[in-house]
């Protein structure tokens, strides 16, 4: 009776591993597969944007001679200054505005803070196109003015980037505060230092790592762009998106493989540094003994 008892009880631990294995291993194909189906395109468009070949997909030898072009280009100059005031003086005024907004839902208690919560989620949730078509009907309703001088006419998509940017912005921020350390602030006031003080101090510092990082998480999504700026773009205000889908309607070169390869590059590098500055511990090293402050006249 014990030896059969033994022998099912075998036979379930086999079981047991054989689909602990199986499922291992169909998790692992799953996430490479996924990663080979989200970036081998990307590393073909890095190695044909080397192609000193004309057509985009024959590749005839290797060549610097787009990445040259692109740097030549006066048009592709524009729309990367323009893309670069959009995207530094959205990040600036996202940085301002979500950081503020994540402050007051984690330290206050506000009526309807559910709601606003939600409302803070919504431009991170619903479609792009459903955000520029009600961005574009909102200019039309107040009849936005467009043929104003550059670069003042590249406020309609500034405010349409800030729009979706604050959330992500506010969102980063808010994980940085889940962890934050109140008593800090306490010692500060303590110390008989004021709100100013207590705030450059003490509280800055320790959010900087997540306030960094949500402002270059709006960086590279201002840069990207495409479906937002389209709709709200003004008459001579082309951003690269904008630019690269002009010369995809009109031509194919390998000179957008260079410039996307660029943009690829930039952006991922951005994210890169992002979570970095995330996890990152800068600032959290303040101690409740190192809290210097200056006290209150």
């Amino acid at each position: 009776m014990e030896k059969g008892v033994a022998v099912a009880s075998r036979k379930s631990v086999d079981r047991w591993r054989f689909f602990s294995r199986t499922g291992d291993f169909l998790l692992k194909f799953n996430a490479g597969f996924g990663y080979f189906f989200l970036y081998i395109p990307i590393v073909v468009l890095i190695v044909l944007s080397f192609n000193q070949s004309k057509l985009i997909t024959v590749w005839r030898g290797f060549s610097l001679k787009w990445y040259v072009k692109l740097f030549h280009d006066a048009p592709i100059g524009f729309a990367l200054k323009n893309t670069l005031i959009v995207s530094i003086t959205t990040t600036i005024l996202s940085t301002i505005f979500g950081t503020m907004a994540a402050l007051a839902l984690s330290r206050y208690k506000i009526k309807l803070k559910n709601a606003f919560m939600g409302l803070l989620y919504l431009p991170i949730i619903i479609p792009d196109i459903a955000m520029a078509v009600m961005l574009l009907l909102f200019y039309i309703a107040i009849h936005a003015p467009r043929e104003i001088p550059w670069p003042w006419n590249l406020y309609t998509i500034i405010i349409g980037h800030v729009a979706f940017d604050i959330s992500f912005v506010a969102v980063v921020v808010l994980a940085r505060l889940a962890d934050f350390d109140y008593t800090l602030e306490e010692a500060a006031r303590d110390l008989y230092a004021n709100e100013w003080n207590t705030f450059w101090k003490v509280t800055f510092p320790l959010i900087l790592p997540g306030i960094m990082g949500g402002a270059l998480l709006a960086f590279t999504l201002s840069v990207d762009d495409f479906v937002i700026t389209f709709f709200t773009a003004a008459p001579g205000s082309n951003t690269l998106p904008l630019y690269i889908y002009g010369m995809i309607k009109k031509s194919l070169t390998p000179e957008i493989n260079a410039l996307s390869s660029l943009m690829v590059l930039a952006s991922m590098s951005m994210v890169l540094v992002s979570l970095l500055l995330q996890r990152g511990e800068g600032g959290s090293s303040v101690t409740e003994a190192e809290v210097e402050v200056e006290p209150k006249v």
